[in-house]
């Protein structure tokens, strides 16, 4: 089986390590190509407006100078020599729930492997408190990664299809088990935005994660997390909402 990994947070991230040692436990045909640096919160963005630079770094190993999704495009296109089986996209450093997989770059990644046809699913490591950088611990999705992605290589992925993986800030021992469970929903009318002044003399903000109510419902990521277990969620890129198609037609005559 040969397998994709890539992520938002760079081709040096500590996540992405995490990952590589979980697809390792499937297969030895293993392909890396992700952002040269962090491009958290870049959600399906893909670069237009100036050229994309791709580096080696080994054999099987490239980064590339724009987002995740220029990063699987370019893996797709001009780095493997036959498309992968499977796209892998995290560790995340950080959750992607609920509402937050618009922003994500990491599911975004995965989805530009569903839209290939190409069975994608990504991951993230959910961690309890800000400011700690590096020093975010994956030893949850170390050791439940493989566990999480067993079932899900031969199940039927509907087309255009992803899956949506997080582990939560818990050690692996704590971990509850695995629920698969509905996309949640986040209330972020009391997320912060922190200003300041650079030393030059200029305001700038900055866009902060404290403060911002989580509102999980039955059945939830949001919910699973806070449970102490695995989500696992499947998502659609058909984003119609069919239940108001035949009113607004109505509307229109």
């Amino acid at each position: 089986m040969r397998i994709l990994l890539t992520n938002d947070d760079g081709i040096f991230a500590p996540g992405l390590t995490a990952l590589e040692a979980i697809a390792r436990q499937f297969s030895d045909d293993i392909w890396i190509c992700a952002p040269a640096e962090e491009q958290s919160g870049a959600g399906h963005s893909l670069t237009l407006s100036r050229p994309v630079r791709l580096r080696r770094h080994d054999e099987r190993r490239f980064s590339v100078s724009g987002t995740p999704t220029d990063a699987v495009m370019m893996a797709l296109r001009k780095v493997m020599p036959a498309p992968p089986d499977l796209i892998l996209s995290g560790v995340n450093r950080g959750a992607n729930l609920g509402d937050d997989v618009t922003y994500s770059g990491t599911v975004s990644a995965a989805i530009e492997g569903a839209l290939a046809g190409i069975r994608s699913i990504a991951l993230s490591q959910v961690y309890a408190s800000e400011g700690m950088g590096d020093a975010v611990p994956f030893g949850a999705a170390e050791a439940w990664g493989a566990k999480v992605l067993a079932p899900l290589l031969d199940a039927p992925f509907a087309p255009r299809t992803l899956v949506n993986v997080n582990f939560p800030a818990l050690p692996a021992e704590e971990v509850q088990g695995i629920r698969v469970v509905r996309q949640g929903f986040h209330d972020y009318s009391r997320g912060t935005i922190v200003e300041g002044t650079d030393p030059r003399g200029y305001r700038y903000f900055w866009f902060g994660l404290d403060g911002i109510e989580h509102t999980p419902g039955h059945a939830t990521d949001l919910e699973a997390i806070q449970d102490g277990f695995v989500s696992v969620t499947p998502l659609q890129l058909d984003l119609t909402h069919e239940a108001s198609l035949a009113e607004l037609a109505g509307r229109f005559g």
